[in-house]
């Protein structure tokens, strides 16, 4: 039985959906197909995510392609109005998805994004880590641990810059979903969750993602525990991750 509130859906908003479609199908595998009268990216034939086109208004206030994390609550409207206690802030009018569920976008303490949706039975699995870049880790938390029950399971020193690497679980005993670090207070990057997809050949996904005119920002690197990350952004600009597991 889920406890915790966790990220269940991921949406792509992003200035061209043909371009971004055919991006992710290569570089990370992820096939498309209309879902509940909305594009969605796949997974072994199971819908994972929704890929849609940022809206003109977002776009003249200046929002850039960007992903944007679902988290599953019980009741949205309570969450929502919590989040806006701990410190966050609603973004607009509640709206609803091509589906009909209801959604509300917040900004959390920190000035991350995110939306809240009701729980859903099948969680998607397209991500295999959740990584915040905040501003002051120590605001941002309490939010978090409050309203979605999440626990830190370790930390690593990044040193003077980034501080902390606060790693958290959405559950008592579970090792790690995730983590948040003070990143976004270097210059060029802003407060965000970034999502990490899991890749076979972190290489040839690298070399993916520069043959498709994406960038690649940061990586490949290794990361403690086995594995190798790359952080990059696609030809529009939104900001995604690769995690190669270690292997075995």
């Amino acid at each position: 039985m889920t406890t915790s509130s966790r990220f269940c859906w991921y949406e792509l908003r992003t200035t061209d959906t043909a371009s971004a479609q055919a991006f992710y199908t290569d570089v990370v595998g992820l096939q498309v197909r209309d879902a509940e009268g909305a594009a969605a990216f796949c997974l072994a034939d199971r819908p994972v995510a929704t890929l849609m086109k940022l809206s003109e208004r977002a776009a003249a206030q200046g929002a850039p392609a960007h992903w944007l994390g679902h988290l599953g609550v019980d009741d949205v409207d309570a969450a929502a109005q919590r989040v806006i206690a701990l410190g966050g802030a609603q973004l607009g009018p509640a709206q609803r998805t091509a589906d009909g569920t209801p959604l509300v976008l917040l900004r959390d303490p920190g000035g991350a994004v995110l939306a809240l949706r009701p729980r859903m039975d099948e969680a998607s699995n397209a991500v295999i880590w959740h990584e915040l870049h905040t501003v002051d880790r120590e605001r941002v938390w309490p939010m978090y641990a409050e309203l979605c029950g999440w626990h830190v399971t370790d930390s690593l020193d990044l040193g003077s810059e980034a501080g902390t690497y606060q790693i958290f679980g959405w559950d008592e005993g579970d090792l790690g979903a995730g983590a948040m670090m003070n990143s976004a207070r270097s210059p060029g990057i802003h407060p965000h969750w970034l999502f990490y997809f899991r890749v076979e050949d972190l290489d040839a996904a690298v070399a993916k993602v520069r043959t498709r005119e994406g960038k690649v920002m940061f990586g490949p690197m290794p990361i403690p525990g086995g594995g190798r990350i790359a952080m990059c952004e696609d030809p529009q600009g939104a900001a995604f991750a690769m995690l190669e597991p270690m292997p075995g």
